[in-house]
């Protein structure tokens, strides 16, 4: 079986931003590889393991302009031996998303404008008559999702040696869905009774939070699915103006990560953190674990041949 990363992930215990009633933990899959890291990584292995065993060699898939999800399909696509194509979607600019979009150029992924998920859709679906090998954004289905699963038996094996506590709260960013879906099954299965806590950072958030309640039902066992709904729970207010856009919470957050040694970013990780943040504060948990998905690796590295320029059909989609 293909696959990318080294497990498991290290779990730190954030002393400094503990208090007397909560236990702040981290799941350190920034880690999983030193060229780019993340959870994508555990989604992309079956994914492409799948692939190889249909004869593919493209791959094509989609995300928002510097999206991780991309530049990972690119970076282990590559060392997988296919070739990526990538539709990108609007999305606010920043630094970061133009460095990630130029790192996902120069590792070689032909990335396509759309204007709209619906036009990324038909374009997906055309590359798919050719013959490649669609994997959706996030890689956010049920074989990708299974990655997860291994994800929440390795996080109650830690528990199991005694490396943290057992959660009673776990705490993810929620897009695509297939990552908070796959642990709160995964975590029904070893028996834990950790629950898990899905921040959504983009719109429509009822969209992706069906998604990721149905995707987990799907992946627990028939007499579990009451069970695993009751596991993921939802909270919205950490969105702001919208996806990509910094809100005062997410500020803060990021300053206290970078205090305890995290490198987390403003789209997904720094909403997550802030909700884990704010649970600790209330202290009706005990122990709360933030599932740290972003690659806390260099991108410098990735960068290497990259144009110094986006070509101009994709610079436009990055908005102010």
């Amino acid at each position: 079986m293909l696959e990318f990363g080294t497990y498991p992930t290290p779990v730190e215990c954030l002393e400094q931003l503990s208090t007397a009633k909560a236990t702040l933990w981290v799941k350190r899959d920034d880690l999983t590889d030193p060229l780019y890291g993340g959870s994508k990584l555990r989604k992309l292995g079956p994914l492409f393991e799948q692939a190889k065993s249909r004869g593919a060699i493209r791959v094509a898939t989609l995300g928002a302009l510097g999206s991780h999800h991309v530049l990972a399909t690119g970076v282990f696509g590559k060392r997988a031996g296919f070739s990526v194509e990538a539709f990108v979607l609007p999305r606010p600019q920043s630094p970061h998303v133009l460095a990630t979009a130029r790192a996902s150029v120069a590792q070689g992924v032909r990335l396509v404008p759309a204007a709209s998920y619906a036009e990324a859709a038909r374009g997906l679906a055309l590359m798919a008559a050719e013959g490649a090998y669609l994997i959706p954004a996030g890689g956010s289905n049920l074989l990708g999702t299974h990655g997860l699963l291994l994800a929440a038996a390795e996080l109650a094996e830690q528990v199991r040696a005694g490396l943290l506590s057992e959660p009673d709260l776990v705490v993810v960013a929620l897009a695509s869905g297939g990552t908070a879906a796959g642990l709160a099954a995964g975590l029904l299965r070893t028996g834990l009774r950790t629950r898990v806590l899905a921040v959504p950072v983009a719109e429509p958030m009822k969209v992706f939070a069906h998604k990721a309640r149905a995707l987990a039902q799907q992946l627990a066992l028939h007499s579990s699915r009451a069970a695993v709904s009751a596991r993921l729970e939802f909270d919205g207010r950490y969105l702001g103006k919208g996806y990509g856009v910094p809100t005062q919470a997410s500020e803060r957050a990021l300053r206290e990560a970078a205090r305890a040694g995290l490198t987390l970013e403003h789209t997904y990780t720094a909403k997550a953190f802030a909700a884990a943040l704010d649970r600790v504060a209330l202290g009706r948990e005990r122990n709360v674990l933030f599932w740290n998905t972003l690659s806390s690796a260099d991108l410098a590295p990735l960068l290497d041949g990259a144009p110094s320029e986006l070509a101009p059909e994709i610079r436009r989609l990055a908005h102010g």
